[in-house]
């Protein structure tokens, strides 16, 4: 695998720092260094675990003492190489998108300061071309499975990946840290939405069919030098980079009111509480994000019926590693097939400490966003968010769904009839041609008409 060795340099550094007292003669709860790890079995009854463990896992499954060192080292560990420009008070994203795209990346008239910087340069070659272990028709099939039907794939980003991911604090806290998720849920909510749409874009499946509502080129491949998921990815590096930086030095802008102002959030100072967490956004929390994108999803996909086979399974895994490698994840600590993702999940959600009110205001602003886009007595906004929750907690669990105060529904089941339905017309797409064509028309109309938000606020969708 190809990898940036400043990435690896610190990161190797950091981590054996991490794991120095790491020998035989260990305690069982060694791993147990920060104060948002928990026992393994403090969760044991909570509902996906049980699910997970039940459907998911090897009967023979033991949580090993090895990945346990390995997460909670790698929560004192961020992005090193963007780290590096961040403390030198370089905004990477823009100069390194122009450098490796534009013709005069050779000559003289680039900023002297970047093209001598290692760290820049460590990026530049990152960016500048796919790693040899990048399989871009894997990744298509994925791309193609994972944006099947628009409809489930926002459902279960908002109602699962984050809905799932505000109960844990470790996860939560930043974004409470920052504020900006409860005041602009939507254009938070949308710009994720468009970001996981950037990471799927394909090429047309059919010549005669090209992106609803737009004239714009379709792309040529997925993920491809230059593509909106490129960009996109470096965007959201040098953002998550930023909040980082800002988060350690106390610079947040938290919302008021929302956590306590427990010693265990931040420092006397104001600075957040690295002992207490590990450091913001770090490798093992950006790994999560990574299954909440593309495993969770995945698997809520096949369970509202869509049939994703073993191929499509592993393209579309395929497709988000590389997504993170750019969002500055190493690769050495990726799972490597479904299998080992559902071990990795097992073991994060075993030890990660829960707290659910910290996580309801951000489950209230998302649940309430229906009604408050299409007026609070309007009942087809009551409607969807009861569909919503009731996405939440026939997927995840009713003691999540209770805990972050998710209201309950006489008809939550009924989210399940789209299983026959999508089942049906899977089987359908999968042995004629024709039906295949109008699905996929049908899915890319249907994709245009919910980019609308997108469509009025993002200058790459209008």
């Amino acid at each position: 695998m190809d990898s940036i060795d400043i990435t690896k340099k610190t990161a190797k550094t950091i981590a054996a720092s991490g794991r120095g007292n790491a020998n035989s003669n260990q305690a069982p709860d060694s791993y147990q260094r920060h104060g948002r790890t928990t026992a393994i079995d403090d969760h044991s009854d909570l509902q996906v675990l049980k699910r997970i463990k039940r459907y998911l896992l090897p009967k023979d499954f033991v949580i090993s003492q090895g990945l346990l060192e390995e997460m909670v080292a790698g929560y004192d560990i961020g992005d090193p190489v963007a780290d590096a420009l961040a403390a030198d008070g370089i905004r990477f994203a823009k100069p390194l998108q122009q450098f490796i795209i534009s013709d005069s990346n050779s000559g003289s008239n680039f900023d002297a300061n970047l093209t001598n910087n290692p760290a820049f340069n460590a990026l530049t070659e990152q960016f500048s071309s796919h790693p040899t272990w990048f399989d871009p028709k894997l990744a298509q099939i994925g791309a193609v499975a994972y944006r099947r039907y628009p409809l489930m794939l926002i459902w279960l980003l908002r109602n699962v990946a984050l809905m799932a991911g505000y109960s844990i604090p470790a996860l939560s806290l930043p974004l409470i840290q920052t504020g900006a998720l409860m005041h602009d849920a939507l254009p938070r909510l949308m710009r994720t939405y468009a970001y996981i749409l950037a990471v799927s874009e394909h090429p047309p499946l059919h010549k005669s069919h090209t992106s609803a509502g737009n004239q714009r080129q379709p792309i040529e491949q997925v993920l491809a030098i230059g593509s909106e998921g490129w960009r996109q990815s470096i965007k959201v590096r040098q953002i998550h980079t930023l909040v980082r930086q800002n988060l350690l030095k106390g610079k947040g802008n938290p919302a008021k009111g929302v956590i306590p102002n427990a010693e265990q959030h931040h420092n006397p100072d104001g600075s957040w509480n690295s002992a207490y967490w590990g450091i913001p956004i770090n490798q093992t929390d950006m790994i999560a994000t990574h299954l909440q994108f593309s495993l969770l999803i995945m698997r809520g996909l096949r369970l509202l019926g869509a049939r994703i086979s073993t191929e499509e399974a592993e393209g579309i895994l395929h497709l988000w590693n590389l997504a993170s490698y750019w969002m500055g994840v190493d690769l050495q600590r990726l799972p490597k097939d479904e299998a080992a993702c559902w071990e990795w999940l097992y073991t994060y959600l075993s030890i990660q400490q829960l707290d659910f009110k910290m996580g309801q205001p951000l489950a209230k602003a998302l649940h309430d966003l229906p009604r408050q886009l299409m007026g609070e007595d309007n009942r087809r906004g009551r409607f969807v968010e009861m569909v919503n929750a009731s996405v939440t907690r026939t997927l995840v669990g009713d003691d999540i769904g209770d805990g972050l105060d998710l209201p309950k529904s006489k008809i939550r089941f009924g989210v399940l009839s789209s299983v026959p339905i999508l089942f049906a017309l899977d089987t359908a797409r999968q042995h004629n041609q024709t039906v295949a064509e109008k699905l996929e028309a049908f899915r890319a109309k249907r994709q245009d008409n919910m980019n609308w938000w997108l469509k009025k606020n993002d200058d790459y969708y209008k």
